[in-house]
């Protein structure tokens, strides 16, 4: 509910404070007096694109608070959630319009982008006119607002769910036969490459090893020709040997010498033995690895040569073809059995699409009952506003399948028996349009649960007994809620709860505007004015106090 306007600066007002109240709100004056400055105001603030030029003339700038109350659950939290925005029981919108154009809001002392109060505006504010095109007259809104009305929302969001299951399965798919698409181009050059790689198959670290062992073969004939010789020369034949006679000769006196002088070359000599037995046995273990059949040279070779000219073929390292090889393997077994696969994505987009021409049936069938329902429900509405002659249709066509079904939604009417349906902003006159608006919108008033409704003139062009039947179905369509309507109409403005009054003053030479709270005298007298003009009779108050009575 909105509860307070405060406007600064802005077009011919320099400072006027409006507390707004539940209920029917009317604001009445003369033509040019300023009303509609006042929707300018609250729909500038709320982020709606509306004039250029705001900021009164010699201002450096213009400001609009709107202070809003939230009840519990209101859709505003969920906005103000998802833009990292307190959320509270009030809101408070202040916007800031500079000489030089540049425009700033903030939320609840917080700044904020025009998106974001656009966003927010569509829970807080619904405005209704001749000239709306964001509310009733846009057919792009009629699918939500039917659904609202038939209060669906179960099938509704089977529908989306089964959308968004059929989508992931064709991109599914789409991206199977892609996939498939492209080893398919290079299934020849794989299934060779595989072959080859399998035929070789080249392990991590080999190429080293081959190196190596072929450059221990090469030059095995020298090399082993120097490990012999180093083998006599620390054998039996030659160093262990002399230690060997050195040891028995040392440990044949030992009983006969001072062990004293004895004992230390003895201990010394057994442990050189032990060394040069090392030795030995390495030098043998040598002997044994350049031992090696003359044609193992050809064949190490012969593999290493081929590792490296695959790895040159595939421009890798010779360590990354083992790799290389399981990759290829890989896509060679997605190209074997993709057929498989892509049978199944098949199979699951069918059932996909099945799930979902069903739930888009049920719901396409949900829509044709309440478009029924809801087309009773105006029609009785139109009689007590003098259209008993009209007739309202919901109409619903095919369109191209989406998220909310496959179903198009359009209001159309007849205003003359016999005469072709059309929408109904093109069919129905200006006063006609006002109250198909009206009656549609207190059929729909379900589905704006917790917003301020306005009605910009949409008393335009009817009078008597009409207008006193549209101010009756505002005062009705206000209870338990807020609506606010600019009226010119003495008998819409009798419905109202509270009654407010624009007017235009020149001070000092600037044409300024006002806004004044009425009570009931002064309502009176506005009324008689509105039925009078001018010159306010006796006979124009009694006729006010008489429209006054409920």
């Amino acid at each position: 509910m909105l509860r307070s306007l405060d406007i600064r600066d802005i077009l011919i007002i320099d400072r006027l404070e409006l507390a707004f109240r539940p209920g029917l709100n009317v604001l009445t004056g003369e033509t040019g007096a300023g009303k509609s400055i006042l929707l300018d105001a609250l729909g500038f603030v709320l982020g709606w694109r509306g004039r250029a030029e705001l900021v009164r003339e010699g201002a450096e700038q213009g400001e609009v608070v709107a202070v809003f109350e939230l009840p519990p659950g209101h859709p505003a939290a969920e906005v103000l959630d998802e833009a990292g925005l307190p959320v509270e029981d009030e809101l408070i919108l202040r916007r800031v319009n500079r000489s030089d154009g540049r425009k700033t809001a903030w939320i609840n002392d917080r700044r904020a982008s025009g998106e974001v109060l656009r966003r927010l505006s569509d829970t807080l504010v619904e405005l209704h006119g001749q000239h709306d095109d964001r509310g009733l007259l846009n057919p792009r809104g009629h699918r939500a607002l039917l659904d609202a009305y038939a209060g669906h929302d179960d099938l509704g969001g089977a529908v989306r769910a089964a959308w968004t299951a059929r989508r992931e399965a064709a991109n599914a798919l789409q991206a199977v036969t892609k996939a498939l698409e492209e080893v398919k181009a290079e299934e020849d050059f794989l299934r060779h490459a595989v072959a080859e790689l399998d035929a070789l198959d080249p392990q991590p670290g080999e190429d080293a090893e081959l190196d190596s062992r072929r450059r221990l073969m090469q030059g095995a004939e020298r090399i082993r020709a120097d490990v012999q010789r180093a083998a006599q020369a620390v054998g039996r034949d030659g160093a262990e040997g002399a230690a060997s006679d050195a040891l028995r000769w040392l440990e044949g006196v030992a009983d006969q010498a001072d062990t004293s002088t004895v004992d230390a070359p003895i201990a010394a000599l057994g442990r050189a033995m032990i060394e040069l037995g090392d030795a030995l046995s390495g030098i043998e273990a040598c002997l044994d690895a350049l031992d090696f059949d003359p044609h193992e040279l050809e064949r190490t070779e012969e593999r290493l040569f081929e590792i490296r000219r695959l790895s040159r073929k595939h421009g890798l390292v010779p360590d990354d073809l083992a790799g290389f090889a399981a990759d290829l393997r890989d896509r060679l077994a997605a190209l074997d059995g993709g057929e498989s696969d892509l049978a199944d994505r098949r199979k699951a987009l069918a059932a996909a699409e099945t799930a979902y021409d069903a739930a888009a049936a049920a719901l396409s069938a949900a829509r044709k009952d309440a478009a029924t329902r809801l087309d009773a429900a105006v029609t009785a509405e139109l009689a007590p506003l003098k259209l008993e002659r009209a007739v309202f249709t919901t109409g619903i066509t095919d369109e191209a399948p989406g998220p909310e079904g496959r179903d198009a939604v359009a209001f159309a009417v007849a205003t003359n028996p016999g005469a072709p349906a059309g929408p109904i902003n093109k069919i129905a006159s200006g006063g006609e349009l006002s109250r198909f608006l009206l009656a549609l919108k207190v059929c729909l008033a379900g589905d704006a649960s917790g917003m301020t409704m306005i009605f910009d003139e949409i008393d335009r062009g009817v009078g008597g007994a009409t207008a006193d039947a549209v101010g009756r179905r505002l005062e009705a369509l206000a209870s338990g809620g807020q609506v606010l309507v600019v009226t010119h109409s003495p008998q819409v403005a009798a419905r109202g709860g509270h009654h407010w009054r624009v007017a235009k003053a020149v001070e000092n030479g600037a044409t300024l505007s006002s806004v004044s709270a009425l009570d009931t005298p002064e309502r009176i007298d506005e009324i008689a004015r509105m039925l009078a003009g001018d010159t306010i009779t006796d006979e124009a108050r009694a006729a006010a106090r008489a429209l006054l009575q409920p």
